[in-house]
């Protein structure tokens, strides 16, 4: 007999965790509590309630937790202060979305005197990783429960054929084949896997792109935008403040209005296979481009190209589920340090999937100085000269060497 007596399952009220509500009351036959997280991903979110009743889940062991403006404010702007990209093109849409389900997760654990926690991610992916990295850093004894790597339900026909057992509300779209992609959105993006796109040769489908139009359908004329930061986060667009969730939202409808952040990746697993996925990212895309921009005039050169040195390690902990860790909080301070005087304005111009810049400027902050940038007469504000004496000095390791070589050719 389980030793669970209550458990906080991640619940969307999709097929899986629908099979996986049921199979939890099956299999541990302890009380259920479902957690189901609105982080923007634009759906409508309290037929989850309905399909939880109707499994007898008890209205306060209910919980529908509108996290919008936390993931912005302190999961995805954080991330954007480092520039994260990981392998060199995918902005981490779905990563960093999972360490605030895991702190929500343990937060309704210890609310309800809940034992255990419960997710829908198999056991071929990365979400499992995230979920359960973060959950033992916030909890170290809380029990885990993977029903993926528990139960022999691993095809869609058989989780089809549950549902139908047991009576599970399944959409008609399921039944008759549903959607040809595995999803998953919030805020920063929507990534799409499976059927067609496990063929890399494939191109993907115009047709499965839901928030950006192709590069082609574009409008033909550029549109500008003003986007004003303030110690490392935008703040304003076009003069008008919103709060983090507001500006990304309206990021997202300009650059999916311009073609901007679809994403074709094949990327490398945390469990070690490739796994291909496409992504549209049209705000994070503006985001990263305008961010470079404004540290381009406000961050001394040595701490940028630190910062740089530092993304990759950054944007792998992220991807790999280690965004509580110690080394992640240490990388945040001194990122979130740099982040002091990147205040100014950025303009972007957008035109058929491209963010072009268009301006930069800090009246406060910056460090671009004209009067030495210049090539026109500076009038002695940098002297010339100076350069022989720099070069010397930089080449002579290298002088000595070659002297070296030299005389080991002559014998």
């Amino acid at each position: 007999m389980s030793d669970v007596k209550k458990v906080v399952l991640a619940y969307s009220g999709g097929l899986d965790t629908s099979v996986i509500l049921k199979w939890l009351q099956d299999v541990y036959h302890c009380e259920i509590v479902t957690f189901t997280a609105d982080l923007g991903q634009g759906e409508e979110l309290e037929p989850a309630r309905a399909k939880a009743l109707k499994f007898g889940i008890k209205p306060e062991n209910i919980f529908i937790d509108d996290l919008r403006e936390e993931f912005v404010r302190d999961f995805v702007f954080p991330m954007f202060r480092c520039n994260a990209v990981y392998e060199g093109e995918y902005l981490l849409g779905t990563s960093i979305a999972r360490p605030l389900i895991a702190k929500r997760l343990i937060d309704i654990t210890n609310q309800t005197g809940a034992d255990a926690i419960s997710h829908g991610a198999t056991g071929k992916g990365n979400d499992q990783v995230r979920f359960e990295l973060g959950a033992y850093a916030l909890k170290p004894g809380v029990k885990i429960i993977a029903p993926w790597r528990e139960w022999d339900l691993l095809s869609r026909e058989k989780l089809l054929a549950y549902a139908e057992l047991h009576g599970i509300p399944v959409e008609m779209k399921h039944k008759q084949g549903g959607s040809p992609y595995s999803m998953d959105a919030n805020l920063l993006h929507i990534s799409y896997e499976g059927r067609h796109l496990e063929d890399p040769a494939a191109e993907a489908e115009e047709s499965m792109w839901r928030w950006t139009v192709s590069p082609e359908a574009a409008p033909d004329a550029a549109e500008y935008i003003d986007l004003d930061y303030e110690k490392g986060d935008i703040v304003a667009i076009n003069g008008q403040r919103l709060t983090p969730a507001q500006t990304l939202a309206k990021l997202n409808e300009l650059g999916g209005k311009h073609g901007i952040g679809r994403l074709d990746l094949v990327e490398n697993r945390y469990v070690g296979m490739k796994s291909r996925g496409c992504y549209e990212t049209p705000g994070g895309t503006i985001m990263l481009r305008a961010h470079r921009a404004i540290e381009s005039v406000t961050l001394d050169r040595e701490v940028a190209h630190l910062k740089d040195d530092l993304m990759p390690r950054y944007a792998s902990l992220v991807y790999n589920g280690y965004w509580w860790s110690p080394e992640r909080v240490a990388l945040q301070t001194l990122i979130d340090h740099t982040q002091q005087n990147v205040n100014g304005t950025v303009r972007v111009k957008l035109y058929k999937g491209n963010v072009i810049i268009a301006g930069r400027d800090s009246k406060t902050d910056s460090l671009f100085d004209p009067t030495i940038a210049t090539f026109e007469d500076d009038a002695g504000a940098y002297d010339q000269k100076d350069a022989g004496g720099f070069i010397k000095l930089n080449a002579l390791r290298m002088r000595i060497a070659a002297n070296l070589r030299a005389r080991k050719a002559k014998g």
